[in-house]
Order: structure tokens, then C-alpha cells, then sequence
């Protein structure tokens, strides 16, 4: 069997102690395969946003493991977890989290900037950025700022952000909440593309249409996994077995 690039085993997590506390993740057990396209749903509350903050090492779980390509980061330092969100992992968020006074091509460098891997040169860092806004249609908006783009632009230079590393995974956390249903649609396009040329994505989201585009739909209520269920034919990635219970 394929060792999964994503695995959490019993994961939880609490906020605050005894009668305040507020138990977000109940036991999640989740294993997601390299080049699968997962989507995260459930009503608000349900812990979806929890679940994507741990799988993309800006949280840690209370208790439980989470194994990122066989390797438990569950207990790592900060330092360590930001390596490994800086090589491995791209996140693109529902507000775009762009920096206004900064250019397009400015905005897709900065993770450059903390590239562990050897230091690039300022041109070496153009350059790769240019490379990505060249993969979700913006060649002809280097030079634009945010307030300069439309929302559905913007989200497509969050996402070339995202993959300027070129990482293995992509994690996407409501990235039509803010947009219109013409610009919400380009955005999954892009995202069902960068799939079908091999990126491992994990989306949460409300959207329907968005859910549907994915393999595989993961539904959260109160902490838990409720259903794990496969969309069509989607059926080689079977093997991950899904938790008892779940739809198929």
C-alpha cells in the first residue's frame, strides 16, 4: 500500500481547560494519497479551518499524530514546523493576504525570500515568480498592485504565491468565499488544473460546486469525521479506506 503524504491518527484539539474548554478536533483519523484532491466540508464550528491550520503545520494538535510524507510533526518547535511548511506545503486563503503597497511579481517573491534551500538572487526570485504567475494566466499583470486586480486576479496571485516554492501540497481554505460565481469558477478551474498535473490539494470549503470538483469529500460535524466519501469514478484511490462507516 502507498504510504499516504498525509496521515493523523486519533488527532484533537482543545482550546482552553475544564469547563471553557472547547474541543475542536475529535479524534480525526485521515490519510490523504499523493495527487488526491480532497475537499473538507461541514457547517461552521465543525472544525474544518482547525483541521487545514494542523495539516499545514501552523498548528499543533493537542494530543494524536499527524505524519507528513511518514514523518510525525505532531511535536516539532516552530522553527521546525515553518521549514517544513516553507519546502513542502502551499496555502491560499479565502481574503488573499496580499500586501497593497507591493506589485504582483513582488507579492509572488516574498516566500523566496525565506527559502531554506540556498539563496536566490534577486533576479533567480523574479524570475521563479514570473514562472508562476505565467501558470494561473497573469503574465501581462506583473507589474499591477492588488488594488489594481480584481478579486478573482488577486486570488490567482495568492495562489501563484502558493506555488512559487513548488510544493507537493496545496492547501486552499475557502478560496471563492470571496468572490463572485464568474470568478469562483476560474479559480477552481485553475485549481482542478494544477491537480490533474499532479499537486496534492486540500480544500475547505461551503461551496457545493467546489466540492464537486474534488475526488474525495470529507464531511466534519462537531470535531468528527462523519463521512468520507469518493465522487464518481474516482474509485483507484479506494485503498485509503475511509473510516468505518463512511459513504462511498
Amino acid at each position: 500500500m502507498q504510504t499516504p503524504v498525509i496521515e493523523t491518527i486519533g488527532l484533537t484539539k482543545t482550546y482552553g481547560t475544564g469547563e471553557v474548554a472547547v474541543h475542536a478536533l475529535r479524534g480525526i483519523d485521515l490519510r490523504i494519497a499523493s495527487g488526491e484532491f480532497v475537499a473538507i466540508v461541514g457547517p461552521s464550528g465543525s472544525g474544518k479551518s482547525t483541521l487545514l491550520n494542523i495539516l499545514g503545520c501552523l498548528d499543533r494538535p493537542t494530543s494524536g499524530q499527524y505524519l507528513l510524507d511518514g514523518q510525525d510533526v505532531s511535536r516539532l518547535g516552530r522553527n521546525e514546523l515553518a521549514s517544513i511548511r516553507n519546502r513542502k506545503i502551499g496555502f491560499v486563503f479565502q481574503s488573499y493576504n496580499l500586501l497593497p503597497h507591493l506589485t504582483a511579481v513582488q507579492n509572488v517573491a516574498l516566500p523566496l525570500l525565506y527559502c531554506r534551500d540556498g539563496r536566490l538572487s534577486d533576479r533567480e526570485r523574479f524570475l521563479r515568480a514570473v514562472e508562476a504567475l505565467k501558470a494561473v494566466g497573469l503574465e501581462d499583470r506583473l507589474r499591477h498592485r492588488p488594488n489594481q486586480l480584481s478579486g478573482g486576479q488577486q486570488q490567482r496571485v495568492a495562489i501563484a504565491r502558493a506555488l512559487v516554492n513548488r510544493p507537493a501540497i496545496l492547501l486552499a481554505d475557502e478560496p471563492t468565499g470571496n468572490l463572485d460565481r464568474r470568478s469562483g469558477k476560474e479559480i477552481l478551474d485553475l485549481l482542478a488544473l494544477l491537480h490533474a498535473q499532479g499537486m496534492t490539494l486540500v480544500l475547505v470549503t461551503h461551496d457545493p460546486e467546489a466540492s464537486a470538483i474534488a475526488q474525495r469529500v470529507v464531511l466534519l460535524r462537531d470535531g468528527q469525521i462523519v463521512s468520507d466519501s469518493y465522487n464518481g469514478k474516482n474509485g483507484r484511490w479506494a485503498y485509503l479506506r475511509p473510516p468505518e462507516g463512511a459513504l462511498r
